[in-house]
């Protein structure tokens, strides 16, 4: 996609945020810590991966998985934007059907509809390897004197990559930690699925528009100031070498330009140094929280939506 394209693409779903509140199927949920705190945007072959910000941190050791042959197959700690899409959709649908077994579409196809994508190419091997490796990491939150330690998702099938355009091997459903469940009702941070949506392409816009999504609205009425060695240290891990600070800070200011495009209400001044945080409107309207009760909405949608395109 070239990125005129991609930025009429962008400008579009900032018109349809500015002209409607979210409500029932643009409702999606994260957990309020990895709105803060985000897995990897790059591959690492380490084995580990701690993140901090503040008193958080998020600490995620890479898993195993069985495809059938008797033998543990080693995972990579997931990383990029299909993990963290494919967390935000199942903790979303979690919270919908108020249940820790979770039905994640008929097929592969369905659930990429979710995240955004279409279902072309190399969607479905990426998919497949970020699911795999996200199912069986191990994540460990911490803030404020508690620790959290969890896997996100308890059960799931393995989708064998030799047939993934078989619906039978497809996983279909699958199970949350009992543990990340009761967080996840009691800690949950609402987004705008046309955003997310709009910012697929980049892990660090979803970085920034969970992390303001939850932090804006919670300031109270003094600005915030945050330098850009802050900022640095809680989003730019990845960023290193001679000309790693102003690489990042380019590269944030880059994508923070998107996500002021689907989050208009956001009050933020970027200043020689840093930027400055006032308090903003939620993206979803406190009056729009109420969890949508049909387990399956979304998957429907996102089947006819497929069918439509």
């Amino acid at each position: 996609m070239t990125a005129v394209k991609t930025l009429d693409k962008l400008l579009s779903r900032g018109e349809q945020v500015r002209a409607a509140s979210p409500s029932g199927d643009d409702l999606a949920f994260n957990h309020s810590l990895l709105c803060s705190l985000g897995l990897p945007r790059r591959p690492t072959l380490a084995r580990e991966f701690l993140r901090q910000a503040g008193d958080g941190w998020l600490y995620v050791q890479a898993g195993a998985i069985d495809i059938g042959d008797g033998r543990p197959i080693f995972q990579p700690i997931p990383h990029g934007v299909v993990p963290r899409l494919a967390l935000i959709w199942i903790s979303t649908l979690a919270k919908r059907s108020n249940s820790p077994e979770i039905f994640i579409g008929r097929n592969a196809s369905e659930f990429l509809r979710m995240l955004g994508y279409d279902t072309q190419g190399h969607w479905f091997s990426t998919l497949r390897d970020q699911l795999h490796a996200l199912a069986v990491c191990r994540l460990q939150m911490g803030f404020h004197g508690r620790t959290v330690n969890e896997t996100a998702i308890k059960r799931i099938d393995a989708w064998l990559p030799a047939n993934h355009k078989r619906r039978s091997t497809w996983p279909g459903t699958l199970m949350l930690d009992p543990g990340f469940f009761d967080e996840l009702v009691h800690h949950s941070v609402p987004l705008d699925v046309r955003a997310l949506h709009a910012l697929r392409g980049s892990a660090l816009a979803l970085d920034i528009y969970v992390w303001l999504a939850h932090r804006l609205h919670r300031l109270n009425h003094r600005p915030l100031w945050l330098p850009w060695h802050t900022l640095k240290g809680q989003f730019g891990h990845e960023y290193q070498g001679k000309h790693g600070h102003g690489d990042f800070c380019y590269s944030f200011k880059r994508a923070l330009t998107k996500v002021l495009i689907v989050y208009p209400a956001a009050r933020l001044y970027v200043k020689r140094g840093g930027i400055e945080l006032h308090q903003s409107a939620p993206p979803v309207p406190p009056k729009t929280w109420q969890v949508c009760q049909e387990p399956h909405a979304v998957a429907h949608r996102a089947s006819k939506d497929g069918e439509a395109a």
